[in-house]
């Protein structure tokens, strides 16, 4: 299997520069290669270039420009332009699918943060001086960087990504390890249904909090972005100081509350995997979930519309999204592979409405958002614990249907 680690590098002022210089030149040969794409199309003879042909004109890049573009590793170059050409790739597969294209974009400085290195020893190299009590990344035109590496890296190193996120530099490495040693069986099950009052809530009762980072972070974030929406919109080699500090402010608190949402996704996401054998949990569309409702004409007034409910629906969008439950599954999936426990998703329709002691199925057997009582057998219990035990139920015969 396949593990990612990040750490934190180090980098001397020099090395900040260089990394700084080599993220920009980076950026620089991928809007070269995606203007030479589109100049390309919008020619009569509609000529479509790819990868190779582009690959194949870095050597000649390299040696007009030996003091930007040469400096840098041939293949992390390469693997530039794979990137444009998947974003190419996923560009075309929308076409064809239907979906809203969103054809690739030039990026600026502040929006290429990441210079991928697909082998360890290719233009870099993980642990550069391993008798030196000190972790070193060499990268090629920058040099030897300190590296806080906070715990082992197990297996072979196969990729090295370098990324920026605000002024922190990170070092990001994929190995290549065995299967992991499963945790001990507890024989235990658990259902879980994921909400917004609470984050979730198992089929034993059980509810794990919503942390609302995002709420709890909107008064400092709104008078932040007010701060920096005084500031004319200019270039970012134009901006001041005090703009540019307004702007890393702004930058700095989403990213806190980015952490903080992944940490409390990857605790919750531990305790369910070191308590229990097998997990059941909704599956959700979450993208359609956050869609804004569509807007309704009003057929008595030409160039009106009808209330669609679109404020409440902006509310809960955002609460939603505060909740980052796509982000709390994901990592549930990869706790669960590592630990040898299993992970089914369910259909999430009707879990919240059957009940679970005579499976009557209707809406009125939840009259609050909270409460839940069956019209038909007068079973009574919180919504989020019924929908819970249905979603297990359904995991289970799942798994029973198809064992492995």
């Amino acid at each position: 299997m396949i593990r990612a680690y990040k750490f934190l590098m180090r980098p001397t002022a020099g090395q900040t520069v260089a990394l700084g210089e080599m993220l920009a030149d980076h950026c620089s040969l991928y809007n070269g290669a995606l203007q030479e794409r589109r100049d390309a199309w919008r020619h009569v003879s509609k000529t479509s270039v790819k990868y190779g042909q582009q690959s194949v004109q870095l050597k000649e890049i390299r040696a007009f420009d030996p003091e930007r573009q040469g400096r840098w590793s041939f293949s992390s170059q390469q693997a530039t332009l794979r990137r444009l050409d998947r974003a190419f790739a996923a560009f075309f597969r929308r076409v064809k699918s239907g979906e809203t294209p969103g054809y690739p974009r030039f990026r600026g400085v502040s929006w290429f943060d990441t210079v991928d290195f697909p082998k360890d020893g290719d233009g870099c190299r993980w642990d550069a001086t391993p008798h030196d009590p000190v972790t070193r990344v060499r990268l090629q035109g920058v040099g030897y960087v300190k590296v806080n590496q906070h715990r082992p890296v197990v297996g072979k190193v196969k990729t090295v990504s370098v990324k920026r996120e605000g002024r922190r530099w990170y070092v990001i490495l994929t190995a290549e390890q065995s299967a992991p040693e499963p945790l001990p069986a507890t024989g235990s099950v658990v259902g879980i249904d994921m909400g917004i009052a609470s984050f979730l809530t198992t089929s034993g009762g059980e509810h794990v909090a919503s942390p609302r980072h995002g709420r709890k972070a909107a008064a400092k974030l709104e008078a932040a972005q007010q701060a920096l929406a005084r500031f004319p919109r200019v270039r970012r080699d134009k901006r001041t100081a005090n703009h540019r500090r307004a702007v890393e402010r702004v930058a700095t608190l989403h990213r806190k509350v980015r952490r903080q949402r992944l940490d409390h996704a990857h605790k919750t996401a531990l305790d369910l995997v070191r308590e229990h054998d097998f997990i059941a949990h909704e599956d959700l569309k979450i993208r359609n979930m956050v869609k804004a409702p569509a807007p309704k004409p009003d057929p008595a007034t030409p160039g009106g519309f009808l209330p669609n409910g679109a404020a409440a629906k902006a509310g809960l969008n955002h609460s939603i999204s505060d909740a980052g439950w796509g982000v709390f599954l994901t990592i549930l999936h990869a706790k669960a592979e590592s630990a040898g426990r299993e992970v089914i998703a369910v259909d999430p329709r009707n879990t919240s409405r059957t009940c679970p002691e005579c499976g009557h199925v209707a809406k009125e057997n939840r009259p609050t958002q909270e409460r839940f009582h069956c019209v038909s057998c007068g079973h009574t219990a919180h919504a989020d614990t019924v929908g819970a035990l249905n979603v297990l139920r359904a995991g289970l015969v799942r798994r029973n249907a198809n064992p492995a």
